[in-house]
């Protein structure tokens, strides 16, 4: 009857709009990426079959009223990928796995902490499996005891991205090499694990001294006989901050300001390129200096604010899910430029941070930085002076006292 067709239509409207809602609500995680837009080449191959429902369907007292199509409605469903969150129970890693839980892309997620972490990593899991996601989440505890590699195997096997937002912070009395000495150890053994369990996967790291982290990591990989490009180091916060801070001087939508900020993550080794904002915005010689300087000491704006207590935690997580949703829309297939923090030939220096393009296998493309102005050009030299040494420290770690 024709009662039974408009409540079948109902029905099938309004399981299309729940889902269109949950699409909605991955894009609000995922603001920067724009990821509902029409027009926006970064979004997701995951929400084009809902545009058109978002767009298309109108109710009027119960009955559809029209369904009339605004783009494309692609019948294969998406690939889906298992994510793994080493720290995933620490003040980054927790935002960190609940936006990665929300990605529709995840089918599997693995929330990895020590086991004397002040949160359990099972209570952490606990409270993501609540979501009304897909998502399957296992929580993974470890004794830092013993080598992560052999407690590791269940929690990464076929893992297609592993993130890792793990380390300690700088403790009073502790210098910057005492951190590094510790945190290199950690992503080593991290490292390691991923190299024997899943040793396909993307490896994005937020381990600082993510500029010496890096490297280090990466010359392990090819002393084990593996494609360092695999290795990432997790920049992104920075261009973050960059597209909102051009924003508020600008009055552009933030979530349509793309800066691309290169050459690390540590104070002057964080070079955004101004010159280069899509789109195009008037800056002043005051305001690009002042924006170059706040961008560099953004971290230390957020630490003051939480009177010492605190640091940038929630900001980092939700760039480091624009990364892993970058890294993923490339495994699925969509092409997906990011700037990080990758082995590279775009300059002197072996690693360096630029646009990178993440497609099928992880990194697939890296761009070189392009046309600067001269004030960039001085910055860039003063950007590798700084890098280069802090790339050295890494490659020193990979090689070992006997081979320094």
């Amino acid at each position: 009857s024709s009662c039974e067709v408009f409540e079948s239509c109902d029905l099938l409207v309004a399981a299309r709009m729940q889902r269109a809602r949950r699409c909605a609500f991955a894009a609000g995680a995922f603001g920067s990426m724009v990821l509902l837009r029409r027009n926006d080449e970064r979004r997701p191959a995951f929400c084009e079959k809902f545009i058109s429902t978002v767009t298309a369907t109108k109710f009027d007292k119960g009955f559809v009223t029209t369904t009339t199509t605004t783009g494309p409605m692609p019948e294969v469903a998406p690939k889906k990928f298992k994510v793994c969150v080493c720290g995933g129970a620490g003040g980054i890693g927790q935002p960190l796995c609940m936006l990665m839980a929300m990605n529709p892309l995840v089918k599997e997620l693995s929330v990895q902490d020590v086991d004397v972490a002040m949160i359990p990593a099972a209570g952490v899991a606990a409270d993501l499996s609540h979501l009304n996601t897909d998502v399957r989440v296992q929580a993974y505890a470890i004794d830092p005891k013993v080598p992560p590699a052999v407690q590791l195997g269940e929690c990464l096997q076929g893992c297609d991205l592993v993130l890792v937002p793990a380390g300690i912070p700088r403790k009073p009395g502790m210098t910057r090499d005492d951190l590094f000495q510790v945190n290199a150890s950690i992503a080593a053994g991290i490292a390691q694990a991923v190299a024997t369990h899943c040793p396909n996967a993307v490896l994005a790291l937020i381990v600082n001294p993510v500029n010496s982290i890096v490297p280090a990591v990466g010359e392990l990989y090819k002393q084990w006989g593996l494609d360092p490009t695999k290795v990432v180091g997790v920049t992104t916060l920075d261009v973050v901050r960059a597209g909102k801070f051009v924003s508020e001087i600008s009055g552009v939508d933030a979530s349509e300001v793309d800066v691309p900020v290169v050459g690390g993550h540590a104070g002057k080794t964080i070079m955004p390129v101004l010159s280069q904002t899509n789109p195009p915005v008037s800056l002043t010689s005051e305001q690009v200096q002042s924006l170059d300087a706040r961008i560099q000491d953004a971290g230390t704006e957020v630490v003051l604010a939480k009177n010492g207590k605190g640091s940038a935690t929630l900001s980092m997580a939700y760039a480091g899910a624009r990364l892993g949703n970058a890294v993923l829309n490339g495994l699925a297939g969509r092409d997906t430029a990011e700037c990080a923090y990758v082995a590279s030939t775009v300059t002197d220096l072996p690693y360096f941070a630029s646009k990178v393009v993440f497609g099928p296998n992880g990194v697939k493309e890296v761009y070189p930085v392009g046309t600067l102005t001269e004030y960039e050009q001085v910055r860039l030299a003063e950007a590798k002076a700084q890098l280069a040494a802090e790339i050295q420290k890494g490659v020193q770690f990979a090689n070992g006292p006997s081979k320094q």
